[in-house]
């Protein structure tokens, strides 16, 4: 995966797998050019066993390929980049995968283009799940929750040429005033 947009669109494919109905995705910038990425789910969760299989580039869920690299090569590039990357997940209660980078380091993969990642990942899944969006810099923080779209539309779908455009807009906004400022 070239960049952190990748590794955010891997992270919620698993989510998504997993059979979540809400994804919570948390950015915050903390001191120095430290970048901590959030992905939380309450998706079916995994058992120790199927955990450690998630670490390993040999084991997978998955029955149309042997190999999983998504979230072993996360792991790889945050600890690469002066970061650090820790997974805590069960049975029945989702799965919490925070990656952390830091922006100044040499092997820190570029950041990619975030704000259309998520707008794909919402607009393909119009329905569900619920996605919370979160950026959070200098104790500043904005989001974006798709209940609360979807509770302001009235019935009109997420995936609407207008709401799309809107999204996009405001995922921009949220993502250039989050990065503003931050080598990238």
């Amino acid at each position: 995966m070239r960049d952190l947009s990748l590794h955010l669109m891997d992270l919620a494919q698993n989510s998504l797998t997993a059979g979540a109905t809400a994804i919570d995705i948390r950015f915050v910038k903390e001191q120095g050019q430290l970048l901590s990425m959030v992905v939380a789910d309450n998706g079916c969760g995994m058992d120790g066993e199927t955990l450690q299989k998630a670490l390993s580039p040999f084991g997978t869920s998955r029955i149309t390929r042997k190999i999983g690299l998504g979230i072993p090569l996360t792991r790889e590039h945050c600890l690469m980049s002066g970061g650090r990357f820790d997974i805590k997940s069960a049975p029945g209660q989702g799965t919490v995968v925070e990656a952390g980078f830091d922006l100044n380091h040499l092997d820190c993969p570029p950041t990619g283009d975030i704000a259309q990642t998520l707008l794909l990942l919402i607009t393909a899944n119009p329905e569900a799940p619920e996605w919370r969006i979160r950026f959070t810099r200098d104790g500043d923080s904005h989001q974006l929750d798709t209940r609360q779209v979807k509770n302001a539309l009235s019935g009109i779908s997420l995936n609407a040429p207008e709401v799309i455009t809107w999204l996009d807009d405001t995922l921009k906004d949220l993502v250039k005033g989050f990065f503003e400022g931050v080598e990238a």
